[in-house]
């Protein structure tokens, strides 16, 4: 078996690689927030979201004692054939579940299923647990109630960036409860390692989203903050998206590893010349992401 990373792309993609370059070429790397005063001043200056049409039902569900906000898209002329947990990215402390109606409407669409996004709190004003428990809350309210309020059982989660760590965790916290209703989960570039402890975590060392979000925790290699040091046995099958150029592409396939030396399936994928959040960028190389997206989450959930 070849292990390079030139193994590891699809031929295919190859020919996207220009194109992304061209786009990224005139694009100036981002970076977050270094404080809580440079956090305010760029959650003050963010445009709304732009509204689906039609507009997600907004709805506040119970489930094991706690509350949490949900935005639900479902399809418009045919009962959902699974129910998708979205988990939206911003480095644990921006981002909005409101910010995904336009891409989560399209998958309603695309895919004939209920898509339900969870506004988890942000912090640093609501540090770890927060949103685990948040996430958490909004998945036993769809496992508890998917099948009455949308007739199927089939379930799947995904997350981008923040996201897809939250979504990890959440999936954890469904098993040692003894819940296995997820069929599937869908990571988009995660971050695993919030200690800065391991090769790959020590590369976002200096982050501020990382104390913003950890607070006063006081081992940050807790699994339940830095899913990469959890017992990943009993996870159901997982699709792994990350772009070679992502600071966190050794993050990813530290987890990709120990998810599959764990028996769980783990498909990787992984995109030339594009870095962090790349699947939101409007190029050729982000819409061949997220057909392969779109492919996995209908093999599970759209299949009879």
């Amino acid at each position: 078996m070849k292990l390079g990373i030139t193994n590891l792309i699809d031929p295919h993609l190859l020919p996207l690689v220009e194109a992304s370059r061209a786009f990224y070429a005139n694009r100036v790397a981002g970076r977050g927030p270094r404080s809580w005063e440079e956090l305010r001043a760029v959650r003050a200056d963010l445009a709304a979201p732009a509204p689906s049409q039609p507009p997600a039902v907004e709805e506040v569900v119970d489930a094991g004692g706690r509350s949490v906000p949900l935005r639900i898209h479902t399809p418009v002329d045919t009962p959902p054939k699974g129910v998708l947990l979205e988990i939206h990215g911003g480095g644990f402390y921006m981002g909005s579940a409101a910010g995904s109606d336009i891409r989560n409407r399209q998958l309603a669409d695309a895919l004939g299923v209920a898509v339900a996004s969870v506004d988890y709190r942000l912090a640093p004003e609501h540090p770890w647990p927060a949103a685990p428990d948040d996430c958490e809350t909004a998945a036993l309210w769809i496992a508890e109630h998917a099948e009455g309020r949308f007739g199927t059982t089939k379930l799947a989660i995904s997350g981008f960036s923040a996201g897809a760590t939250l979504a990890i965790t959440t999936l954890l916290r469904l098993r040692d409860r003894g819940i296995s209703a997820v069929d599937t989960a869908v990571l988009q570039f995660g971050t695993y390692d919030l200690s800065a402890q391991t090769p790959a975590g020590r590369l976002i060392s200096d982050e501020y989203f990382l104390k913003a979000y950890t607070g006063a925790a006081s081992d940050r290699t807790h699994p339940d903050l830095s899913p990469i040091y959890a017992d990943l046995a009993g996870l159901p099958p997982v699709l792994m998206v990350i772009g070679d150029a992502d600071i966190l592409l050794q993050d990813n396939l530290a987890m990709a590893a120990r998810l599959a030396a764990a028996g769980v399936h783990v498909d990787l994928r992984l995109y030339p010349d594009s870095p962090h959040g790349f699947t939101a960028h409007p190029t050729p190389m982000a819409r061949a992401a997220l057909d392969d997206i779109e492919a996995w989450l209908n093999g599970y959930l759209g299949s009879p």
